[in-house]
C-alpha cells in the first residue's frame, strides 16, 4: 500500500514549492456557516509531518467543524484546504471519501465500532471496504491491536471489552491502512482518567512511530498536553497558538 500516493483526480495547489517544504495538512481562510449561523470565520491553520497538533477551545468554538473540514468531510463556503501540495476543498465527494479511505484515518469520541464485528473484524473493515482479501485484511488488523495492546482481544466483540479497550482498538482501524493524518475528536470524552490516559499514550507512541501527523479535537487540557503544539479556536477564530507543549 502507498500511503502517499496523492489522489490524481485533485487539482494542484499551484506554486513552486517543494513537497518537502510544505506542511502535510493546511486550510487558508476558512469559511463554514450552518444556514445563517456562522461556525468558522477565516481560520487558517497547517499541520507538519509527524506533527501532533491540539486543537482546543469551548463547546461551540468551531473547532469540530474545522476537523471536518481539514478531513474532506465538509467542504467550506469560502477558503481551501490543501492536503500534500493538492486541494481538498474543491475535491468531490467520491474524491474526498478516497480520501478519508487511504491517507486520513478518524478516531470519534465513542469509537463507533460496529457491535456485531469482533475487535479483529472492526480493525480490517477499511481495508476490506479497500478490496484487501479477508484473511491479509485480518492479519493486519491483528498485528495493529498488538501495538495498541489490545490484541488479547481480537475475538471479542465490543460488548465484550471495557471502554478504554474499545477505544483502542477504534485507535487501530484508524491507523490500519497507515494514514499520513489521523484525526481523534475528543478521543478520551467518554473514558475515565486512567484510561484516557493509557488510550493517549499509546495513540501518540504510535504514531510517532508511524511519522503519523495527528489532529487532536479537545476542550480538556490534559490531552491537548499530549501534542507539540496547541491552537486554541474562539468563536470560529484562531485565538492564539502555542508551541512545544510536549509529549
Amino acid at each position: 500500500m502507498n500511503r502517499h500516493a496523492p489522489i490524481p483526480s485533485l487539482h494542484p495547489a499551484g506554486g513552486a514549492t517543494s513537497d518537502a517544504d510544505r506542511p502535510v495538512l493546511s486550510a487558508r481562510s476558512i469559511v463554514y456557516s450552518y444556514g445563517n449561523t456562522p461556525a468558522l470565520r477565516g481560520v487558517s491553520v497547517q499541520v507538519g509531518a509527524g506533527e501532533i497538533v491540539a486543537i482546543t477551545g469551548p463547546s461551540g468554538s468551531g473547532k469540530s467543524t474545522l476537523m471536518l473540514c481539514l478531513a474532506g468531510v465538509l467542504q467550506p463556503d469560502a477558503g481551501d484546504v490543501e492536503f500534500r501540495g493538492r486541494l481538498v476543498s474543491d475535491a468531490s465527494e467520491s474524491e474526498r471519501s478516497a480520501l478519508r479511505r487511504s491517507d486520513f484515518g478518524i478516531l470519534f469520541q465513542f469509537g463507533q465500532l460496529v457491535p456485531e464485528l469482533t475487535a479483529a473484524e472492526n480493525v480490517a473493515l477499511p481495508l476490506l471496504l479497500s478490496g484487501v482479501k479477508r484473511k491479509a485484511a485480518i492479519t493486519a488488523a491483528t498485528t495493529w491491536l498488538d501495538r495498541f495492546g489490545v490484541a488479547d482481544h481480537a475475538a471479542s466483540r465490543p460488548t465484550e471489552m471495557s471502554g478504554g479497550q474499545v477505544q483502542r482498538a477504534a485507535a487501530a482501524r484508524a491507523m490500519v491502512t497507515e494514514p499520513s493524518v489521523l484525526f481523534a475528536d475528543e478521543p478520551t470524552g467518554a473514558l475515565d482518567a486512567l484510561a484516557g490516559e493509557q488510550v493517549m499514550s499509546q495513540i501518540v507512541r504510535v504514531a510517532r512511530e508511524s511519522a503519523t501527523s495527528v489532529v487532536i479535537i479537545t476542550h480538556d487540557a490534559t490531552v491537548a498536553a499530549y501534542g507539540d503544539r496547541e491552537v486554541v479556536v474562539r468563536d470560529g477564530m484562531i485565538d492564539h497558538a502555542r508551541d512545544g507543549i510536549g509529549s
